[in-house]
């Protein structure tokens, strides 16, 4: 048996590990799990393997999204494709290890490595026009080196792959700076040009992989430079700011600001700055409290086109006046920033607001079939809408942004449902499933969830381990569910909505954990008090749909009790539907279902937001 290979692979293995831990000055809170140690089943099993199987298998040109960089963009920033296709493939990879992913994966690499030119880099733009002003030149590159960074980090470590993003990094670095180098603000197709700056989170994972400190160096430039031309997002960030004024308010690009905000996250693991880390944490709670919706979106277009800017959407999401608003490319960047937070702080409330985007606006963006997203969603009105900016290929259709986006979502779901901390396993979500981790003292300790959660609200997890051993389990007790009960071994446990439950003991084999979530149905006024409720169950936004309510739309008066109201569940009439529930009514019952299984790719419309008599 030739053992070089595997000695190699060790070897990489232990010096990215030595790097990583050398080059980090801050420790998480929370740590995800390690790859392959996620098994989902139930509720959101069948999202992740039809998109694995119809999009990142079957559908995913990555010839021809390669061919960008030897050829030229068909379009601006077109370059960014290739990078965002392997990234979520990458993530489905580590989540299955699935052979047909990493076939794709290693083919289409090796191909995307003989696009290098001559000056070291990936690009669209030809060396003599580089970097170039207006065509996303360095947005490319960014997901070039992130695409790369995942493929070396989770799939294979191929010192090629390596010594490739070092070049690249090294073109760009002579490139971009001070005069007479090219201000990376001056770079970019948005009014303030605040793309370009999002290079630094690969900057920062490479550091993390080399240690070579002129990339830290030059991340310290790109944080100095403030994000966007002519404003300092980290200043305005720390001095709380609303997000749809911050960059002048102009064009304040929703997802690019988070994808900066991403790369400042790196910067603090590394350098320990609490400035940064109170930016981070400022720009997490006014997104959070000022953009994000019922379904965990944000974004909207009454100031600016195409609801990809910030606008103060959670305040005017029932306003009539708005055409689109939360674009997939926005939830999915919301997402993977607030996981970053989520590790830096702890704070349960994040992992509330991640379930809401994951189970009503993600999975609400997917279509049944698995094999596209829609590019921006409503809450009232045609909810499905794929049209958006995108580059039509030959036999393939048109593929645009947000589509590359939403599988990189869905892919996150496995790394942050149970994640690891200092004291034990910390349980996030609560969808049926197996989770893998290690105690201190070394054995594996699987913790079996069981649930047909969210239709209901009963949870059972059982830990497995071969001999008993001393940690925490940590369990999110929702914000919303105010009437809680756990139970441990049958014995009541106390617990505080909006927190984790800390069951700190020595555990055995035949432990069992009961947790049962209050799911009843809450009646929610909009932030406008404009005459429209919503209703949510458990955390489940719910809509009325057109496909099967002609009166889908029309004013309804409710009969709610302290803030509920006695729905009642049950069987969906399509196999499509996730829950169907009746709603009383003054003359009778409504039917609603989860706004996420709202079918309204036929055009059809629906209502989240009910006007109330």
């Amino acid at each position: 048996m030739n053992l070089a290979p595997l000695v190699h692979s060790f070897l990489l293995s232990f010096f990215v590990w030595i790097n990583v831990a050398a080059q980090t000055h801050t420790k998480d809170f929370f740590t995800p799990l390690e790859a392959n140690s996620c098994q989902l089943s139930g509720h959101l099993e069948n999202n992740l393997n039809k998109t694995i199987a119809h999009w990142s298998i079957a559908k995913v040109p990555y010839q021809e999204f390669a061919s960008f960089f030897s050829k030229g963009r068909p379009k601006f920033a077109s370059g960014e494709m290739w990078g965002k296709a392997v990234r979520a493939a990458c993530m489905f990879y580590r989540y299955q290890n699935d052979i047909r992913l990493k076939t794709l994966l290693d083919e289409t690499v090796s191909d995307l490595l003989t696009k290098e030119r001559a000056n070291g880099t990936i690009s669209c733009t030809p060396i003599t026009d580089q970097p170039d002003a207006k065509g996303g030149d360095l947005w490319e590159r960014k997901y070039v080196l992130l695409g790369l960074e995942r493929y070396y980090t989770l799939v294979d470590q191929n010192p090629e792959v390596l010594a490739s993003m070092v070049r690249q990094t090294d073109a760009l670095i002579s490139q971009i700076g001070p005069a007479p180098k090219t201000p990376v603000t001056a770079t970019g197709w948005s009014h303030n040009n605040i793309e370009s700056s999002t290079i630094l989170e690969p900057v920062m994972r490479l550091y993390k992989l080399t240690g070579k400190n002129r990339f830290l160096d030059f991340a310290k430039y790109l944080v100095a430079s403030g994000g966007a031309q002519g404003f300092d997002l980290v200043a305005e960030a720390l001095s709380n700011m609303p997000p749809h004024k911050m960059a002048g308010g102009t064009y304040p690009k929703a997802y690019e600001m988070l994808s900066f905000f991403e790369g400042l996250a790196e910067y603090y693991r590394v350098t320990g700055d609490e400035r940064i880390k109170r930016a981070i944490i400022n720009m997490y709670r006014k997104v959070a409290s000022k953009e994000i919706t019922i379904v965990g979106n944000g974004g909207n277009d009454l100031y600016h086109s195409n609801g990809e800017c910030w606008g103060d959407t959670a305040y005017e999401q029932t306003n009539p006046k708005i055409e689109r608003m939360m674009e997939t490319c926005v939830g999915v960047t919301w997402l993977k920033f607030s996981s970053q937070v989520l590790r830096l702080t702890g704070d349960p409330s994040i992992a509330d607001m991640m379930e809401r985007y994951i189970y009503n606006g993600l999975i609400g963006a997917q279509k049944s079939n698995g094999d596209t997203f829609s590019y921006s969603n409503l809450l009232n009105g045609v909810k499905d809408n794929p049209l958006g900016w995108g580059v039509y290929f030959y036999n393939k259709g048109r593929i645009t942004c947000c589509e590359l986006n939403g599988p990189m979502g869905l892919a996150y779901i496995p790394y942050i449902a149970v994640m690891d901390s200092r004291t034990g396993p910390v349980v996030n979500l609560y969808n049926k499933g197996t989770y893998k981790t290690t105690g201190k003292s070394g054995q594996e300790i699987t913790l079996h969830i069981d649930s047909d959660y969210p239709k209901h609200g009963k949870i059972t997890l059982r830990p497995k381990l071969g001999t008993p051993e001393h940690f925490t389990l940590n369990l999110r007790i929702p914000e919303w569910s105010t009437d809680t009960r756990l139970q441990l071994n049958g014995v009541d446990q106390k617990v505080t909505p909006g927190t984790y439950k800390t069951l700190t003991r020595e555990w055995r084999a035949d432990d069992v954990v009961s947790l049962t979530l209050d799911m009843g149905v809450r009646v929610l006024s909009a932030p406008k008090n404009d005459g429209h409720v919503a209703l949510r169950y458990g955390p489940l936004v719910l809509a009325r749909n057109e496909n099967s309510d002609p009166l889908f739309d029309r004013p309804v008066e409710l009969v709610p009790k302290n803030g509920r109201v006695n729905g009642v569940l049950k069987t969906p009439m399509s196999p499509f539907v996730q829950i169907e529930i009746q709603i009383p009514v003054t003359n009778g019952y409504i039917t609603m279902i989860d706004y996420a299984s709202s079918d309204n790719w036929n055009g059809r419309k629906t209502c989240t937001w009910l006007p109330v008599k």
